[in-house]
Order: structure tokens, then sequence, then C-alpha cells
């Protein structure tokens, strides 16, 4: 519950920004996850993405894209880890990976 309500409360912020002319590009990393969990309601984001300003841009992170929003986008790209510095012993570094 209190993610839902989090979830929420952070696409009220999302949806006044879809609704801002004067922001071009908003980019909402890892909001695939909030939709599969059941924390915010799909139809309700699908719609706010659809009134938007027509030159805005957005860009939208996660796996897992619901079928339903990836009909509704432009571009779905799937990126496929290769090689990574984790398996190599390389931590997390801040400003980078976190």
């Amino acid at each position: 519950a209190r993610d839902r309500e989090t979830a929420r409360r952070a696409w009220a912020v999302v949806a006044e920004m879809l609704g801002d002319p004067s922001l071009g590009l908003i980019v909402l990393d890892e909001l695939t996850y909030a939709l599969k969990n059941g924390w915010l309601d799909l139809p309700l984001v699908l719609a706010d993405l659809a009134a938007r300003p027509a030159l805005q841009h957005v860009v939208i992170t996660g796996r897992g894209a619901p079928d339903e929003l990836c009909a509704a986008a432009d571009t779905v790209s799937e990126l496929r880890d290769v090689k990574h510095a984790f398996r190599a012993g390389v931590r997390a570094q801040k400003g980078v990976d976190l």
C-alpha cells in the first residue's frame, strides 16, 4: 500500500510535467516496474501520455513494459547486457550505477 501511494504521488508530479509544453524531454526511469507491480493505473498513465504536448518527448525505461505501453510508443528498444564491470569485481559507483 505504501509503494502504491508513493507511486500515485509521483505520478501526480509527472502528470503536471506532461502538461507543461516548456518541457521538451521527460525521462521516466524504471516506470515499467510501477506498472508491472500494479502501483500505477495503466489506463491513466496511457491517457496522460496521450494528452501531452505534441512535441514533448518521453523516454520510459525498465524491463517488461506492458503490451499496451509498447503499442502506444513511437519507438521501443530492448537492451541486452553483453558485458558488465560488476562481473569483473567492480562495485557499483555513485554517479555511474546509482
